[in-house]
């Protein structure tokens, strides 16, 4: 996994990566809040927010090499407070989902979704 330490809180790291992705036209699919999902069932959790969004034309691309791939598509980050109560972004780097699901050939499709993971996460950690 990706980490990179954010100065912002887990809302905002989150808020900051989806205004991005809106204005770069990139579909959100969900966006997931793990500490409320925990305290609606009487647990806690330190703030936790899970984003999932895709841009087709780079994902299916992968999916047509192995359906498999899909169970990971479209791509997530998850941005979390540790127990020091620093708050960290990370998302699974796409060249170890090539590998993993064996589209090592899709190439163009694996470098464009890291560059746009790369960028997405390091405006929303900037200061």
């Amino acid at each position: 996994m990706i980490t990179k330490p954010s100065p912002h809180t887990v809302t905002v790291t989150i808020d900051r990566i989806e205004a991005a992705l809106k204005a770069k036209g990139i579909a959100i699919v969900a966006r997931w809040d793990h500490a409320a999902a925990a305290a609606q069932v009487g647990m806690t959790l330190r703030p936790m927010q899970l984003l999932i969004f895709g841009n087709p034309r780079l994902g299916t691309p992968l999916i047509q090499g192995n359906p498999q791939i899909g169970v990971d598509l479209p791509v997530r980050v998850l941005a979390w407070e540790d127990e020091a109560g620093r708050v960290w972004v990370g998302y699974t780097a796409p060249a170890e989902l090539a590998t993993r699901y064996q589209v090592g050939d899709q190439v163009d499709a694996v470098q464009k979704i890291s560059a746009v993971l790369e960028q997405l996460t390091a405006a929303a950690v900037q200061p």
